[in-house]
């Protein structure tokens, strides 16, 4: 039994692959075609309470907004399904008046009668009726006013009608997008580059719970040791790191470049150090967990940094995300001084660190990787000694290109779904009954649907980790062009400002 419903209804409307969103059965903008032959029968205008965007429905997909308001705010928890919901409880409890008409070309014609420039185009062309501009209107532009050319140039206008239609069919497909994505973006202009919407605001992280004893640190049951470990860098992958580390029973002692995200840690139990110096000279064995192989350099050889208080009886463990050369260059500053090093390379993410079930990969002292076991054992899962100094980071950088190139690869594939008319969440059900399904996958492909993309792991770190392959590639003449392709998307989606989003935000360059 089909719902109809008028202009002005409140309705909850349901785009592909997407949970149903707050909107308004509405008047269609002026460049939106209504789809022809539609497949499910009636289809409405409606638009988009928090994104304030316009899109084509079929009756099938919406739902009365009071009816079902208790179920719908249920199935989405973002960000941008939360102001959207405000927005139009908000529009409920003012009784605000909404005005969505959009006016048509003989009132723009009407307006700007007086406009000095329209005077001059109706002086020169008398004979045309303002009718005749509703084919040149785009969206907030000023009209354009065909003339009449004596030399024939007129024939050179279908090139431009061709390029506003093209826009026109591209703004018709915002039915197929998350409303989040849409989030606070206007439709763009006819003739715009890039037909894509706003960047989709990150997601709060929410903060970390230091001193709850997750059960999987409890399964291990670690017998911490006697040593004091120093801890630099609290980012996404330090912090759980460290918190597993407290909660385990090590002493800890920890410097941030943001002073205030110690203060948690210190709650919990930890020491504070004021600068990297000083961490090194109160532990016996100090960590580094900070964001690329630049800022790792600083750590050791900038000012107060780890090189001023190393001596023969310290340890140092590398566990950023840099290239083999980086870690033989510090190492040898390190061993110079008459200390012990060891590369320490992660594989997981956000939730793993927190969890204590990230992969560990060393290398370099063997007598330091003993010291540091019972760290390795609160931290994660598996640990892999894997000889010299530089073997761990190559390791990282091989299954980090795989993660990447795969990632890119499935970006690429949910868009081309979403393009061909599928619904994107049939796709990851069926994915998920294949011998292709794992864990990885599967978390991005629901980030992806989402639209969110809370970070796990910093799109940005995914793109540093790719260059990095690239580069140890040309070193050793071993052409990876798939890692070559992969890396220019990542580069792409970080310039249109998804850097410090989830890797899975690589989607938005795919899909736009």
């Amino acid at each position: 039994m089909t719902e109809v419903f008028k202009l002005g209804d409140l309705v909850w409307a349901k785009m592909k692959g997407f949970s149903p969103w707050p909107g308004r059965v509405s008047t269609p903008l002026a460049n939106m075609k209504k789809p022809a032959n539609p497949k499910k029968g009636p289809i409405y205008c409606i638009f988009f309470f928090g994104s304030e965007n316009y899109g084509w429905i079929d009756e099938s997909n919406i739902k009365p907004y009071q009816e079902h308001k208790e179920a719908c705010r249920k199935l989405c928890k973002s960000e941008g399904f939360k102001k959207a919901c405000d927005a139009i409880e908000n529009f409920i409890a003012n009784g605000e008046v909404f005005d969505d008409k959009v006016e048509d070309s003989d009132t723009l014609f009407d307006k700007l009668k007086d406009d000095s420039i329209n005077t001059t185009v109706e002086k020169k062309t008398p004979k045309i009726k303002p009718k005749k501009l509703k084919t040149y209107i785009p969206l907030q532009e000023t009209p354009k006013v065909k003339r009449e050319s004596r030399g024939g140039s007129s024939e050179r206008r279908p090139a431009k009608k061709q390029r506003t239609d093209s826009n026109a069919s591209s703004n018709n497909r915002l039915g197929s997008l998350s409303p989040a994505m849409n989030h606070s973006t206007p439709l763009r202009k006819s003739g715009s580059l890039l037909d894509r919407p706003g960047n989709v605001a990150r997601p709060v992280t929410p903060p970390l719970d230091v001193e709850t004893l997750s059960q999987t640190l409890k399964d291990k049951n670690i017998r911490a040791s006697s040593l004091k470990f120093g801890f630099l860098g609290l980012g996404i992958m330090g912090s759980g790191i460290v918190k597993n580390l407290l909660n385990s029973g090590h002493k800890v002692v920890v410097w941030n470049r943001t002073q205030e995200k110690c203060a948690d840690f210190l709650k919990a139990g930890a020491e504070h150090g004021l600068t990297p110096s000083d961490v090194v000279s109160m532990a016996d064995i100090t960590f580094s967990c900070v964001a690329d192989p630049q800022a790792a350099k600083e750590m050791v050889f900038g000012n107060c940094g780890v090189l001023t208080e190393i001596t023969t009886d310290k340890g140092y463990v590398e566990m950023t995300g840099i290239d083999a050369e980086t870690s033989q260059d510090i190492a040898e500053a390190i061993t110079a001084k008459g200390a012990r090093y060891l590369e320490a390379q992660v594989q997981g993410s956000k939730v793993q660190s927190e969890e204590g079930t990230l992969v560990i990969l060393a290398a370099g002292d063997r007598q330091l990787f003993d010291d540091c076991n019972s760290c390795f054992g609160a931290m994660g899962k598996n640990t892999f000694y894997l000889g010299e100094v530089g073997n761990a980071s190559k390791m990282n950088l091989v299954l980090q290109l795989m993660a990447g190139v795969t990632l890119a690869g499935l970006a690429e594939s949910m868009a081309l779904a979403d393009r061909a008319g599928l619904q994107q969440k049939d796709v990851l059900e069926i994915l998920e009954l294949t011998s292709l399904a794992c864990p990885a996958i599967l978390d991005k492909g629901k980030a992806i649907i989402e639209g969110g993309f809370p970070t796990q792991l910093p799109l940005q770190h995914m793109q540093k980790d790719l260059r990095l392959s690239l580069s140890m590639s040309d070193q050793l003449e071993q052409p990876i062009p798939l890692a070559a392709a992969a890396n220019e998307i990542y580069k792409h989606a970080k310039r249109l400002g998804y850097a410090e989003h989830d890797a899975s935000a690589v989607y938005i360059r795919a899909r736009f």
